[in-house]
């Protein structure tokens, strides 16, 4: 037993004497000693602490201190009567006879619990005078002996000079040896009580604990076993100089920094050995983690995970919070990562940049960026060292104070550029945490999108890093919670600035971000590297075409198209974009703060944006182009309408822009939503802008474009250059279209939409801007319905706006198929009739199949408002146009001469070729033309125009009951001529009496009388030609012929006409002969006119004859004279 008990006394004195070699451990080998009392030692105890203190107990202190290592084992601390009051007060009556457990008794007592300045000074001169011997080396050769042999750089120490002890002391994880290991580890921690006893320490730190104010080196009256106070003072005012909070304050010494870390190393495994924090957290420890076995740095660890408890006392929270930013200062102060981490720091090369200053090796964030890369990129790290990872990354997440730099930034000078560094900082926090890898990391996530990934995202693995994914993909949907969203969208910020925080992009891209980008000239932690660099180069590579070569690889695209469609949701998200556009942004969009019109707004500036931030957002918007998804609210908005009519093209993998050009064609079906249609009618809007917008028609003209239109960058003047030159090449009728084939046909995609949409044609919207709002103004823009209102009300037009819609519909009438309303109402009946047509010609073709019964009456209205159109001018009916293109000028000249270019003749010129119709002066085709008009007119007065214009008071007087009618088969025109003695104005008579006129011409163009004497013309006319008043004269001599009996209607209807047309011979006489030979033609006493014009002429002929002959006898006569 007294064999036992000497040994375990010198194992006490071996440890306590070990602490003493701190000085080579923490950088000083050639400490030469102790550390030196407060004043200059007497032998070798240390001076009374108190000049007042009773030189009793002083002379017995230092017997003690002096004496022990000579004395018998058996001397104990709990017979010196300086501390036996104490000792029975506080210490169990078992631990008595043990002087380890009464030092460790006394030092672990509650903090409010005081023990006598006598014993404090007697256990100080105890403590100090044994670790100051330095025989006792070859105490601990006797009893680490096999452990020696087994550590080298141990073994190798020199011995006699306090360094072996301070080997096994650094190397104390790696003791087997139940006995060295044990009393090595636990010793510690009665040097730990006191900064003095540190071999080394107090000459390392000296100046800065005077200068820094952490406590009296002189022993006061301040109880000395609470000196390890004085440590924390120090760790606390290393983590300020860190955190620069006191700009003034004097930066401790760098051996004094080294000397703090190291000491803070030391006591990383044990609890116990942080003197403040055990003091400060000790009930905490009862509270948290009383089944947590000590040693390894459990302890910590446990209190680390419950520091933001409400029940942890504010004492214990700030010593953590402390020890956890010495931890970010260097690794090493956390045991069970260091140890963990070992060997895949060595195998990793973490600690071989010789470009990084030394310190920063040791720095918690750079261990976590190499390891971090290290994983990315598939290389072996261990299980437990990615466990510990995982807590420290979290740990970093959760407080942001442990990052020394963004607590200099919250406390900078506001005039430095603290956004700036400040993003910096918290990039390289978030490089640091990696939650990108796993969610879970930042508990704020964490807690926030619970319920969301509980309903949403349920499919995946807990920890997967989809999840993010998934998130990102229900950002703005139904199922997102506000506070899961701003969480996502706060972590998303600093993920898209670092391609490498994405770890299924990094894995997927790495080899094509080496190939194409060049990543392998830059280190995993650089800070060169332009924040969303990489991605940008990827994307640009990943629309690339074959041709262009250079292309992703298929997985690397389907990742980068992934996080772009999740990106695009929100501007922050874009670096390049933000960081170019922060101007613009402030200047055009402060006041677009919702969801996706950031964006939107800049799109809409896009001509007002400076160049740098144009050329950003006119890139995205190309993309945009190709890949619509990239839009993710507008094909959120759209699902319905893309699954009842676009679901062919949206499960294509590789969109070239059918999905947009889809939705455009089906934007007023009953499945489109107003989001989606407003979200669809802006992108229409954005690509007007640059034709490099519409991804289709870039890549089926780009080269057109730039033979033909190689200046012009708006789509909208590329689409006129490109379809004037088709034109001009059709006019002219040249053997080859200058526009290729395929450019062709996607022209005619972008004029159809064009035509949907008056904001769509800027040449037409602009000048119309005020017509809008004044005439117009709750007419809806879509469906062609604003240029359907303003054509209306063209006769209220201003002068710019109304010569833009009579060009409109100039185009509209020679190629009905841009005609978006008539297309549309007519749609089925086009098919139904026009099948076979031409496209040009589908206008004419509804027209010769208006008044068929299968006709629906919609489209039957819209055939009557296009033919209404056309007869104002013959500049808008191009078949007119074409068949009268000689007698236009040879017999309306005068009234050409008169108009504008851009505005309606009124019917002037088709009135004019009427009027030479009846006088049977037209050609053949014209002729014909102008009989399909007259007879159309003949049956709706409103296609007439002059009749319309000239005659709308006397209808509204005399007509009104029959211009009411729905149906218009010719009964205003009737009841004008009935009422031809009624009508007051001479211009409106005129005009009913040249329809009178015309309708002896033809009878084809007064239809109420072609009604009436229908079955007569069949029966007495049938061989008549049409035409040229031939089967009026052929009515006319069945009428005045009493052998026919013609039909009553018939009759009494010609009557009527005759009655008529002698009125009108007597309103209004022949102008010409070719007037008085229709009215003779067509008079009913043609044949008695006949008769009497050729008995005069034979009158004519005899009295010339008769004269003649008396002429030539007196002329007979004369001569013979």
């Amino acid at each position: 037993m007294a064999a036992y008990s000497r040994t375990q006394l010198l194992l006490l004195l071996l440890s306590l004497l070990g602490l003493c070699g701190f000085g080579s451990v923490l950088g000083s080998k050639a400490a030469s000693g102790p550390a030196e009392p407060p004043n200059p030692p007497v032998v070798r105890a240390a001076d009374p602490p108190a000049k007042d203190a009773p030189a009793a107990v002083a002379a017995a202190a230092a017997a003690a201190g002096a004496s022990q290592p000579r004395r018998a084992t058996g001397w104990k601390l709990s017979e010196e009567e300086a501390c036996r009051e104490d000792l029975t007060r506080l210490c169990p009556k078992h631990t008595w006879t043990n002087n380890l457990a009464v030092l460790e008794c006394l030092q672990d007592r509650r903090e409010e619990t005081e023990i006598a300045p006598d014993c404090n000074h007697l256990l100080w001169n105890y403590k100090l005078n044994l670790t100051t011997d330095p025989k006792f080396e070859s105490v601990a050769t006797e009893v680490c002996k096999s452990t020696i042999n087994e550590i080298k750089e141990c073994n190798e120490e020199e011995r006699g000079r306090g360094y072996l002890v301070s080997c096994l002391v650094d190397h104390r994880g790696n003791i087997s040896e139940y006995q060295c290991n044990q009393y090595i580890t636990k010793m510690t921690s009665i040097i730990f009580s006191d900064y003095r006893l540190i071999c080394g320490f107090m000459d390392k730190c000296k100046e800065d604990i005077n200068s820094l104010h952490c406590g009296s080196i002189n022993v006061g009256h301040k109880d000395v076993h609470s000196q390890g106070e004085v440590i924390s003072c120090l760790e606390k005012a290393l983590v300020k100089e860190a955190e620069q909070q006191d700009a003034h304050a004097r930066p401790i010494k760098e051996e004094c920094q080294k000397a703090i870390l190291r000491v803070a190393e030391l006591s990383s495994d044990d609890f116990h050995l942080d003197r403040h924090l055990y003091f400060s957290c000790r009930d905490d420890r009862e509270r948290f983690c009383q089944s947590i076995q000590g040693g390894e740095g459990k302890v910590y660890k446990c209190l680390f995970n419950h520091k933001f408890e409400e029940a942890m006392s504010e004492k214990c929270r700030d010593a953590l919070t402390t020890r956890q930013k010495l931890i970010s200062q260097d690794y090493r102060v956390s045991y069970s990562l260091a140890k963990a981490c070992k060997l895949d720091l060595r195998k990793q090369r973490c600690s071989l940049d010789t470009n990084l200053p030394r310190a920063r090796e040791a720095r918690l964030s750079y261990l976590l960026l190499c390891l971090e890369a290290a994983v990315h990129r598939g290389r072996p790290v261990s299980g437990e060292c990615q466990g510990e990872m995982l807590d420290y990354r979290r740990m970093l997440m959760e407080d942001f104070s442990l990052s020394p730099e963004i607590v200099l930034i919250g406390r900078g000078d506001r005039n430095t550029n603290v956004d700036g560094v400040c993003q910096s900082a918290l990039q390289t926090l978030i490089q640091s945490a990696d939650p990108g890898a796993d969610y879970r990391i930042d508990r704020a996530l964490n807690e926030a999108c619970e319920s969301v990934i509980q309903t949403a995202c349920k499919h995946i693995r807990n920890g997967d890093p989809m999840i993010l994914s998934c998130l990102m993909e229900h950002l703005y949907t139904e199922k997102m919670v506000e506070d899961c969203e701003h969480r996502l969208l706060e972590l998303q910020y600093f993920i898209s600035r670092d391609w490498k925080l994405d770890p299924i992009l990094y894995k997927k891209c790495q080899g094509d971000a080496a190939r194409l980008c060049h990543t392998h000239g830059w280190n995993e932690t650089s800070e060169l590297m332009p924040p969303g660099a990489v991605f940008s180069c990827l994307y640009r590579h990943a629309y690339r075409t074959e041709e262009q070569g250079r292309r992703l690889s298929r997985d690397c695209k389907v990742e980068v198209q992934r996080i772009l469609h999740q990106r695009a949701l929100d501007v922050k998200l874009e670096p390049e974009l933000q960081k170019r556009c922060m101007t613009d942004l402030g200047k055009w969009c402060s006041e677009k703060t919702d969801t996706g019109q950031e964006l939107e707004c800049l799109q809409d500036h896009l001509e007002d944006l400076v160049s740098a931030c144009r050329e950003v957002v006119g890139n995205l918007t190309e993309l945009e182009s190709e890949d619509i998804q990239i839009d993710a609210l507008l094909i959120r908005a759209c699902e319905p309408v893309t699954q009842a009519h676009c679901h062919d093209v949206a499960d294509n993998q590789i969109d070239t822009g059918d999905l947009m050009e889809c939705l455009v064609q089906n934007k007023h079906q009953k499945e489109m939503n107003e989001k989606c249609a407003v979200g669809v009618t802006h992108f229409q809007l954005i690509q007007m802008k640059d034709f490099r917008f519409s991804y289709k028609f870039k890549m089926a003209c780009k080269e057109d474009v730039l033979r033909l239109c190689p200046n012009i960058k708006k789509k909208v003047d590329v689409v006129i250059c490109l379809s004037t030159t088709v034109r001009n090449d059709t006019l002219q009728e040249a053997k080859e279209q200058r526009v290729s084939l395929k450019c062709r046909k996607q022209l005619r995609v972008e004029e159809l939409e064009m035509s949907e949409d008056i904001r769509l044609e800027p040449e037409l919207y602009d000048p119309c801007k005020s017509d809008i709002s004044r005439l117009c103004p709750n007419v809806a823009f879509g469906n062609a319905q604003m240029i359907e209102c303003l054509k209306e009300q063209k006769k209220q037009l201003s002068q710019r706006c109304h010569q833009r819609i009579f060009r409109l519909q100039e185009v509209e009438m020679s190629d009905p198929e841009l005609d978006y309303q008539l297309m549309r109402v007519c749609k089925q009946m086009i098919k139904r009739f026009c099948t076979e047509a031409d496209a040009r010609n589908v206008l004419q073709c509804l027209k010769q199949n208006k008044n068929s019964e299968l006709m629906d009456p919609k489209c039957k209205q819209m055939i009557t408002k296009r033919q209404i159109t056309q007869n104002t001018d013959y500049r808008l009916n191009p078949v007119l146009r074409k068949a009268c293109r000689a007698d236009i000028p040879k017999f309306c000249q005068p009234i050409l001469n008169k108009a504008s270019e851009d505005s309606e003749l009124e019917g002037q010129v088709i009135a004019c070729l009427k009027l030479k119709y009846a006088d049977q002066r037209l050609s053949p085709d014209c002729e014909d033309q102008i009989r399909v008009i007259l007879q159309e007119s003949a049956l709706d007065y409103r296609l007439d125009p002059q009749l319309q214009m000239h005659c709308s008071d006397e209808i509204s007087r005399l007509c009104a009951e029959e211009a009411a009618a729905q149906e218009q088969t010719g009964q205003v025109e009737e009841c004008l001529k009935v009422n031809l003695l009624k009508i007051k104005q001479d211009t409106c008579k005129k005009e009913v009496l040249n329809m009178l006129k015309e309708s002896k011409a033809d009878i084809f163009v007064d239809p109420v009388l072609h009604t009436a004497c229908a079955l007569d013309l069949k029966h007495h006319c049938a061989a008549i030609t049409p035409g040229r008043g031939r089967q009026m004269s052929c009515l006319m001599e069945a009428l005045q012929d009493k052998r026919v009996r013609l039909q009553p209607e018939c009759k009494k209807r010609l009557q009527d006409r005759i009655d008529m047309w002698s009125y009108a011979a007597k309103v209004a006489p022949a102008e010409g002969f070719s007037d008085l030979a229709m009215q003779v033609m067509t008079s009913p006493s043609k044949n008695y006119i006949l008769l009497m014009i050729a008995l005069s002429v034979c009158v004519l002929f005899l009295v010339g004859l008769l004269c003649g002959r008396i002429t030539k006898r007196v002329t007979r006569e004369l001569k013979d004279r």
